[in-house]
Parts: structure tokens; C-alpha cells; sequence
């Protein structure tokens, strides 16, 4: 009489002969049975609740450079991969026009200079010095004439005459004061202006010649002497030497969960096998319409040592971390709230952190409960 042999669900009466082939199958058959359920118990450890997120490594302060004027370059100082400092000349642009026009303005300054016209000023000083004194003069005959008249002396035309000229000479005294004061101010505009001029044109000079706006390095360089530029192309690539900016793009779904400050875990394909700490520091609040993304930027807590521009990266966003916590395996868990124990029965539990492979269970279970993988 056969005995029936229980794995789990399975029931399996094995007979008193076997063969070979009966055994194999056999085995096979409690093999499959045993596999059909997975049995665990939770595991305590840490967890950290993180969003994952992808980007490149820009240098701090990196920049396309562009020329404001356009032309042929003429010169080229620097090579890509050189030290820059801020106000390098990295290349020149021919302008021997404006060269000329800078020259011009020169001289229009020299002449329009308001000390190299003093000349001019003093002559109306003095102009106004003399109708002053004539107008004194006349005044005094003026008076003379008029006491002489009261006196019954002289007649009345030379009254009129003495009072004529002084009223000329009064008139043109005015006239000399005005006229120097005009004077005065033209030679202070024009002075001024013939220095903007001068200020314009070296301005418009230094446009034809690019030049760092930073401390850093010549990452590129795309064009070569005597090529043609124009101000709608980027000639070169600019950004610190030692300081890396990360740039990650997260889903709309995930970005209100983000905050400054946030610890970043990030890996590098230049780096593999190593894991760096980074920080979130800015967060762009507009989003990109294309990708539905926004930029987060983040930076090294401690940085490799060689590190180069567009370098690419995967992050993981630490939200929330805890140590010793209860966990399971989170395909376990059926609804986010039920588990399923060995015997069967269902429960109700609830949950924390999560990450990809596993999920806390904050209450309903315990480190002693076994579980089985819920059907669906």
C-alpha cells in the first residue's frame, strides 16, 4: 500500500517499484512543488527612500563664448586645454577700420579738449572785461552830461547822445556775458563729448578681441586664424578649472519631493565601482516642455580628482533613510497593504520607505513571521 508523500500543496504517491526514469521524475515533481512557494521571513536593515535621476557634469561657470562683432580672425593667443585668466585675450578679429576710427576719435578728443581752448574762453573774458570798462565810461559821461544839463549847460541832443552810448555800451557788456557763458558750455560738450567718442571707439575696439570672463579653462576652441566669425556662433567654451556643477533632469512626477540640501549618491562611468556624495543645491522652477523635466543642479561633497565637462552620471536622490528597518521584498506586498502568511491567511499592514527592491513594514508584522509570495 502507498504512502502519500505532502510537500506543501503538492501530493505525491510514489509506488513500491521505481525505475530509474520514475525516480528522476519524481524528483523532479517535489522540486517543482517546492519551488511553486517561496517562503521568507522580513529582514532588518537600513533603507534609504531616493528618486533616481541621470545628467551631465558641467564645470562651475561654464560658458559659451561669442563674439559681439563680426569678421575674420586674425589672431589666435590660446590653445584648448590652456590655463586662463579673466581678461585673457583668447583671439582677435581684424579691424583696421576701427582702428582707424579710434585714431580719429583720438584727435577729435585732442582738439575738442576743453583745456586746449582756453584760449578761446579768455579772449571772451576779456571782451567782457572791455565793453565793462566802456560801459563805466559811458556812464560816467552819461552822469556828467545830465548834472551839466541841470545846470542849464549844453544842449539837449548832446544829453541824448551821452545817453545813447551808454545805454549801447550796457547792452553790449550783456551781450559779451552771455556770449561767454555760451562759450563756456559749448567747450564743456564738446570736450565731453569728443572724450565718449574716444571711450565708444576704444569700447568698440576691445569687442574685436574675446577675452575670459573667468578664471578657468579653454575647453574648446572651434574655430581657426582666418576663418570667418559671426555673432551668432559660439567660438569657444569656457569654465572653471577645479569646481563641477552636476546636472540632473527629474520628472515632474517626483520634483515637489525635492529639496535643497538633500544628499545626492552618484556614480560615474569614468569612476565605476565608486559611489560619490553630492548635494542638491538649486532647483530651476521652470520645467522643460519637451521632456516634462526640470533642472536640478547639485554639487560634490567631495569630488574625484580629475574631472571634465559633460562627463555623464546616474543619481540617486536620498528623500529619506532609516536604519533597522522591517523589511520585505516589495512584490510581497499585494496593494500596498496586504501580505500573505505561509498558512495563507491574509493581513493587513502598513508601510514606509521604499525603495526599488524592498519596502518597510512600519506595523502588523514581525521579524519571526513567515511569508509567501501573494497570488494575484
Amino acid at each position: 500500500m502507498s504512502r502519500e508523500i505532502r510537500y506543501d500543496k503538492c501530493i505525491v504517491y510514489p509506488c513500491a517499484m521505481m525505475t530509474k526514469t520514475t525516480f528522476f521524475l519524481f524528483c523532479l515533481c517535489i522540486a517543482s512543488c517546492k519551488s511553486d512557494v517561496d517562503i521568507i521571513k522580513p529582514s532588518v536593515e537600513s533603507i534609504s527612500e531616493s528618486i533616481y535621476a541621470s545628467g551631465i557634469v558641467k564645470s562651475k561657470n561654464q560658458y559659451q563664448a561669442f563674439a559681439t562683432v563680426n569678421g575674420i580672425i586674425d589672431n589666435i593667443y590660446f590653445e584648448e586645454g590652456d590655463t586662463l585668466k579673466k581678461g585673457d585675450a583668447i583671439l582677435s578679429i581684424s579691424n583696421e577700420t576701427q582702428r582707424l576710427n579710434k585714431e580719429n576719435a583720438q584727435l577729435n578728443a585732442a582738439f575738442s579738449d576743453f583745456n586746449a581752448n582756453q584760449g578761446k574762453l579768455n579772449e571772451a573774458k576779456l571782451f567782457v572785461d572791455l565793453s565793462k570798462n566802456k560801459m563805466k565810461s559811458d556812464s560816467t559821461l552819461f552822469v556828467r552830461q545830465q548834472n551839466l544839463w541841470e545846470q542849464q549847460i549844453g544842449t539837449k541832443v548832446d544829453l541824448e547822445q551821452k545817453e545813447l552810448a551808454f545805454q549801447n555800451s550796457k547792452t553790449l557788456y550783456y551781450s559779451a556775458i552771455v556770449k561767454r557763458n555760451d562759450l563756456k558750455r559749448q567747450l564743456d560738450f564738446t570736450s565731453v563729448q569728443s572724450k565718449k567718442n574716444l571711450q565708444i571707439s576704444s569700447r568698440l575696439e576691445g569687442d574685436y578681441t574675446l577675452k575670459s570672463e573667468i578664471d578657468g579653462i579653454l575647453y574648446s576652441l572651434d574655430k581657426a586664424k582666418g576663418e570667418i566669425v559671426s555673432t551668432q556662433t559660439p567660438l569657444a567654451v569656457i569654465g572653471d578649472a577645479t569646481h563641477f556643477t552636476l546636472e540632473m533632469q527629474v520628472d515632474e512626477f517626483d520634483i515637489l519631493k525635492i529639496k535643497k540640501g538633500l544628499l545626492v549618491l552618484v556614480t560615474l562611468d569614468s569612476y565605476k565601482g565608486k559611489v560619490y556624495e553630492a548635494k542638491v543645491t538649486k532647483i530651476d522652477p521652470l520645467m522643460n516642455e519637451r521632456s516634462k523635466t526640470f533642472l536640478v543642479e547639485a554639487e560634490f561633497i567631495q569630488q574625484p580628482e580629475v574631472l571634465y565637462p559633460n562627463v555623464t552620471f546616474e543619481a540617486n536622490i536620498v528623500l529619506r533613510s532609516k536604519e533597522k528597518a522591517l523589511l520585505i521584498p516589495r512584490n510581497y506586498l499585494l496593494n500596498d497593504s496586504i501580505v500573505q502568511k505561509k498558512n495563507g491567511d491574509k493581513i493587513v499592514v502598513k508601510s514606509g520607505l521604499r525603495d526599488y527592491q524592498k519596502i518597510e513594514i512600519t506595523s502588523g508584522l514581525s521579524a519571526n513571521d513567515e511569508l509567501m509570495k501573494p497570488s494575484k
